[in-house]
């Protein structure tokens, strides 16, 4: 089945039979759905979490924001029951004998504080191994609430939520997608689930809308970074990580919390365009290779254009890059950008990239326009 194009998942898996837990685990295969490869906005490296739920009976809700893929272990057991990697609430009941099941209206619920304020184009509901506890459906509401509100306050009457996925029927062990379409700015999710059970992660994917009154108050900032709104739109490679871990916040922890390609054999290069926050100028460049020791690239080169047609124009000439470092660069009179490029040479990786700079009077127009756009 399929819903909007969507592989479409439902009913409870099989018991766990043994061996490798995701042997069966539904999903639309390593590709995921059309809109996992823009940024999650739930991601806690962007200062995401669950600010609540009305139960965590089983496990505790701030798995859903979790990193990595659900673990399990057959093995372990707590005192309350089975220890799931995954937000798990206890079993509803009924009002008495005579009616032993919940009401249809009854669920539960957990608030979710987005990372990064957005546009959300996809969502992922992952139920992976919770295979005959998983919800019978699901829904997910969004909300623009400024600053840090309590969840009292994200509760309250006069709050408005938009419904982004309707009540939907979803399948357990599996990754359930929706795509959004919702033109508007999100800062915070109510996930319902109906009636009650577990769900392993929640993944949101879409673009970051910052606010303009911060960026503009800090006036020079990484115009390239994913929590100001900068974002890649195209990369060469993305063998073995992700080209959007180079604009996360922080170092990188890991290897794999970088950018890393596969081993070029001949000629050309590998490359990551980025779209930044808005038309900036570049002052100072950091290309950080951090974790890469036998896998960084060799070299880099920066170029930028203004405008999704314009020239590009080289800032940072083909430098030699050395393992695990921090390079800083300063430019002199880099023109206005819209965009920027880093080509690697021949191949490996680069854990971030930092272009700090500050909007022109274009950009920071362009800016305050979308948001207020989106912010209805």
């Amino acid at each position: 089945m399929t819903t909007a194009g969507l592989p479409h998942y439902t009913g409870d898996a099989g018991p766990y039979a043994g061996g490798d837990p995701y042997a069966d685990y539904r999903t639309p295969g390593p590709d995921g759905f059309p809109f996992t490869h823009l940024p999650d906005l739930a991601d806690r490296r962007l200062g995401a979490g669950v600010l609540a739920a009305n139960d965590e009976f089983f496990a505790e809700r701030e798995n859903l924001l979790r990193p990595e893929p659900a673990h399990f272990d057959p093995e372990a057991f707590g005192h309350k029951g089975k220890t799931m990697d995954g937000w798990e609430t206890r079993r509803r009941r009924g009002t008495d004998g005579a009616h032993p099941f919940p009401a249809d209206e009854d669920h539960d619920w957990a608030l979710i504080r987005l990372g990064a304020p957005g546009v959300i184009h996809g969502i992922v509901v992952d139920t992976a191994h919770f295979r005959g506890n998983s919800p019978r459906s699901v829904s997910v509401e969004g909300t623009c609430r400024e600053g840090s509100p309590s969840p009292a306050e994200l509760l309250a009457d006069d709050v408005p939520w938009t419904t982004l996925v309707p009540r939907t029927a979803v399948g357990g062990h599996a990754a359930n997608g929706f795509a959004v379409d919702a033109a508007r700015r999100f800062t915070h999710l109510r996930l319902n689930q109906h009636p009650d059970g577990g769900i392993a992660r929640l993944r949101v994917h879409g673009e970051v809308v910052p606010a303009p009154g911060w960026l503009a108050a800090l006036g020079t900032f990484d115009v390239a970074a994913l929590e100001n709104g900068g974002q890649v739109e195209d990369a060469s490679d993305r063998f073995y990580s992700s080209p959007t871990h180079t604009i996360q916040p922080g170092r990188s922890r890991k290897m794999d919390d970088g950018w890393e390609t596969r081993r070029r054999r001949g000629t050309g290069n590998d490359w990551v365009r980025y779209r930044l926050t808005a038309q900036s100028v570049i002052r100072a460049v950091e290309i950080d290779t951090g974790c890469l020791k036998g896998n960084a690239a060799g070299w880099a080169a920066l170029s930028a254009r203004d405008g999704e047609h314009g020239q590009w124009t080289e800032l940072l000439p083909r430098t030699r890059l050395q393992p695990d470092t921090v390079h800083r660069f300063l430019l002199v009179d880099a023109p206005p950008a819209t965009h920027v490029r880093i080509d690697i040479f021949p191949d490996g990786g680069i854990a971030r990239l930092r272009l700090h700079g500050s909007l022109t009077a274009e950009g920071a127009r362009r800016l305050g326009a979308r948001h207020d756009e989106l912010s209805g």
